[in-house]
């Protein structure tokens, strides 16, 4: 199964208007809108910035090694 986590901060504009199209019209009170702010904040120090590098491969950005 195709891991769905984040690597990066940055997403695709599509992306972004998918999350925000699913998010609409939904009712939340102020409690869990805090709740929901403090757990985003949280996360969000964990994911790191996309890279300058080019040409860097995705197994050196994510320190998976291959055991062959």
């Amino acid at each position: 199964m195709e891991n769905k986590k984040r690597i990066f901060r940055e997403l695709s504009d599509e992306t972004k208007a998918k999350i925000s199209q699913s998010s609409k019209n939904r009712p939340k009170t102020d409690s869990h809108k805090t709740h929901i702010s403090q757990s985003m904040m949280r996360y969000w120090q964990t994911v790191p910035h996309r890279p300058e590098i080019e040409h860097a491969m995705m197994d050196d950005l994510i320190g998976t090694e291959d055991n062959d």
